[in-house]
């Protein structure tokens, strides 16, 4: 198992130099001159000049490139071209949001789509069945935006239950609770759909199994069959599902920001796309990257926490 671990940080590392090599070299060739935004609309052709050399864009590729990764090492991401602030800095203050956001959506996804997704395979062709599963594909055809304007107008506009947007306080907090769970659900309805089909299939493959059988033959209670041995086993799917889903939510949380007006790095992303803030687009982009890659990381390890029978050979 550790040379396993070891593997997969070593992994990890290579997977993150590549995205940074991917993010940098697409903003590269990217439209616009970076020099001419910095020094401004006034500036003369020596000003642009003398901001592209204090830039270093006037450096071959790999050399810029080289210069890029030097700095991340020292967690230098660089300076706003708008704000003149640390991009770090300005990501530190934002980042607490989206993981709020993003975390408040991952547990009412386990919460609501793995007991559903069991209940519908141990009530298989059932009408319980056959309407969560409707459902959960209905969800999966909901763009999160459009679900999440249609939330705020009839639990905010019309009802005045819960706030139109903003996050000030985290989701475990009596006021953060009101503020996420709007965005929270409008962001993780489609994961909701992804754990019920996932968890209805899993354990329909689970239950079908010869030990199962040979279980119920010795005359095991249902419910020890179930928790015992059937839930056990279907885990493993899902905990690969748990992974890909917060990568996804992350990604989501984009969106989702923008309808609920959360000041995150989703928000922070979008508003640098539209100023051709370069710097902080690729900052930005590589940190949601490497959450993801790292998330993943966790669940290769947790595999062999849920189940120590299984192999990895290197």
């Amino acid at each position: 198992m550790r040379r396993y671990i070891t593997k997969r940080i070593m992994l990890m590392f290579l997977l993150l130099l590549g995205m940074s090599f991917i993010v940098f070299a697409s903003l590269y060739i990217a439209p616009g001159d970076a020099a001419t935004m910095v020094a401004g609309p006034s500036a003369t052709e020596e000003d642009i000049a003398v901001v592209r050399a204090s830039l270093g864009l006037d450096k071959p590729f790999l050399v810029q490139y080289l210069i890029y990764l030097r700095n991340l090492l020292t967690l230098n991401l660089g300076t706003s071209f708008t704000s003149r602030q640390p991009i770090l800095d300005e990501i530190l203050v934002r980042l607490p949001n989206t993981l709020n956001l993003a975390c408040a959506a991952m547990i009412l996804s386990v919460v609501i789509g793995i007991p559903a997704g069991i209940v519908t395979a141990l009530k298989k062709d059932t009408v319980v069945d056959n309407v969560v599963t409707t459902s959960s594909l209905i969800a999966l055809s909901i763009p999160n935006f459009l679900l999440g304007t249609m939330l705020m107008y009839v639990f905010s506009v019309k009802l005045h239950w819960l706030p139109a947007g903003g996050m000030t306080h985290f989701f475990w907090t009596p006021t953060g609770f009101k503020e996420a769970i709007l965005p929270a659900f409008a962001l993780a309805t489609g994961t909701i759909a992804s754990f019920i089909r996932l968890g209805r299939s899993a354990m329909l493959d689970v239950l079908q199994s010869d030990y199962i059988r040979t279980a119920k033959s010795k005359g095991l209670k249902r419910n020890t069959i179930i928790v015992a041995h059937a839930l056990r086993n279907a885990l493993i799917p899902l905990v690969t599902q748990f992974g890909t889903s917060f990568g996804g939510l992350l990604g989501g949380a984009i969106i989702t920001e923008q309808v609920f007006v959360i000041n995150g790095i989703g928000t922070y992303l979008i508003n640098a796309i539209r100023n051709y803030n370069y710097p902080v687009v690729q900052s930005t982009v590589l940190i949601i990257a490497a959450m993801f890659i790292i998330i993943n990381l966790i669940v290769d390890i947790l595999y062999c926490v849920i189940d120590p029978r299984i192999k990895y050979e290197g």
